[in-house]
This record gives C-alpha cells, structure tokens and sequence, in this order.
C-alpha cells in the first residue's frame, strides 16, 4: 500500500481529481490522508467531502480550521454562503459524523524504511512530546464525540495562548485546537502569536517549526498545511510544508510517503 498525504484542498475539487489522476491513485492499493482544510472558499466542498465518504477504507483526514468551522455551523444549525450546498445536503448527518471521527492529529509508520509521518493541519508545538500531542489530539475527538456543541461553540478566541497541564475545560480545549489548526508563529517560550502571517511583519517572532524541529528522530517527520505563505518552503528535510495555496490561484500538493515525492497540479482557475 502507498500512503499520500495532500494539504489544503479547500473546495477544490477538479485540482483534487486532477492530482489524484497524476499519482494514480487506486481505492484498493493506495490509502489517502488529507492534512486538514478540505472545505470553505473553494467552488466544490461538497464534491470533496463525497470523494471521502465515497472511499472510507482508503481516505482519512486530520481537521484543519475551516472544516472544525463547518462543524460549528451544522452542530448550530447556521448558514455560509461558500458552505450551503453542504449544509443542505441529503447526506449532512453523515457528513458530520465522519468529520467527528478525524482526528487532529495521526501518525503513520512506514515498516519498509521505519519512518514515522506526523501529520496536523498547522503543526506542533516544541513544548509538546509526540506522545503529548498524540493525547491531546485525543482528548479532543473524545470531546467531539460525546459533547459537539459544547466545543464547537467553546472554541474561538486566541486566548489562553500559552500551554499549562493546568488548564481544563473549555480554556484547555481552545487551545489545543488553536495549536494543532491555527498555529504560524510563537513567542519562544511556546506561546501562540495568532495575529501574524506574514514573514515580513514577524519581527522577532519565529516560525513553530524552527523550534520544534529539535524534537524530532532522526527518523520523524512532521507534515502539515494551513500556511500557504510558505509555498511549501520550510528549509528543514524533516518539516514538510503541503499548503502551497491551491484556493488562491497556486498549487494542490500531495508527498507519497514511501519515497517522500512530491505531486502538484496548478489551479489556472484563478491565476
């Protein structure tokens, strides 16, 4: 089995289709991990959503920001004018319980070279273990399972910004979520800075990855979407980049695990 991991889709339906063609991909041979944001400002959300739905033995996901977003609206039964086709779909309740059942954060092991894939939406925090995030990650998909409404509507916010073991409650589940699908940049004691996105304004901010780089084996790597300001550019052979802005007029990317390859297709639609 091969193990490709595609970043930021966000509607993009034909690009996806496009890219799952270039590495040709196969429902019984090839299993597909989506790095989160597989919804909002794209054209064709709901097209993607039926793609997983449509093969539940060889697609999975992690959450990305504006998919816990479209959890929030049909958890409150609200309305978006990007995401309405799927808020009105025959199959939302099935929608959303898939939704419920993707992580935050998933690591796969590769037996041929022994490499381990952590895979989030926006990263992890150096002032994690892997086995911390592991639990935070869980932690959380218990609480979307068994109490949806009240995290969903307890999530927003860019504060407490700085972890402690002591937080609890609605305060600590904010932000693991904001760690796992909103985090760029850090203070360099570990603590979140959610106003920055750019690499020009950063100041003496620093890239999440530069400090979490030090944690990984010599075998580990960490893949992630949501910054499609870095275009895929990491500097680090072990951090690999996979939003490279497909929504806004750049590329869909996906990396075959085994060999670590990477596949693009260009989103002409809106250059």
């Amino acid at each position: 089995m091969s193990h490709f991991v595609i970043g930021d889709v966000q509607g993009c339906y034909e690009q996806l289709n496009e890219l799952l063609s270039i590495i040709d991909f196969s429902p019984t041979k090839d299993h597909i991990i989506f790095a989160g944001d597989m919804v909002n400002r794209g054209n064709d959300s709901l097209k993607v959503l039926d793609f997983c739905l449509s093969n539940p033995n060889s697609v999975s996901a992690v959450l990305g920001n504006h998919d816990l977003y479209l959890m929030h609206l049909i958890e409150s039964k609200g309305s978006d004018n990007c995401l309405q086709q799927i808020l009105e779909c025959d199959q939302l309740d099935s929608i959303y319980s898939w939704l419920k059942s993707c992580p935050l954060m998933k690591s796969i092991s590769i037996d041929e070279s022994k490499e381990i894939f952590y895979i989030t939406h926006a990263g992890i925090p150096p002032i994690w273990t892997f086995d911390e995030a592991r639990k935070y990650s869980n932690e959380i998909s218990n609480e979307l399972i068994h109490n949806p409404k009240s995290i969903l509507s307890n999530m927003w916010g860019d504060y407490p910004n700085l972890w402690s073991n002591d937080l609890k409650g609605h305060e600590r589940n904010r932000l693991i979520i904001n760690y796992f699908t909103r985090m760029r940049f850090l203070f360099s004691n570990g603590a979140l800075e959610l106003k920055t996105k750019s690499l020009n304004e950063a100041g003496e901010l620093i890239k999440w990855f530069d400090l979490t780089e030090k944690n990984l084996g010599a075998n580990e790597y960490i893949l992630f979407g949501h910054w499609a300001a870095l275009k895929g550019k990491t500097d680090l052979n072990q951090i690999i980049g996979l939003d490279t802005g497909c929504v806004w007029g750049g590329y869909l990317t996906a990396i075959k695990l085994e060999n670590k390859k990477l596949y693009s297709v260009n989103n002409n639609e809106n250059l």
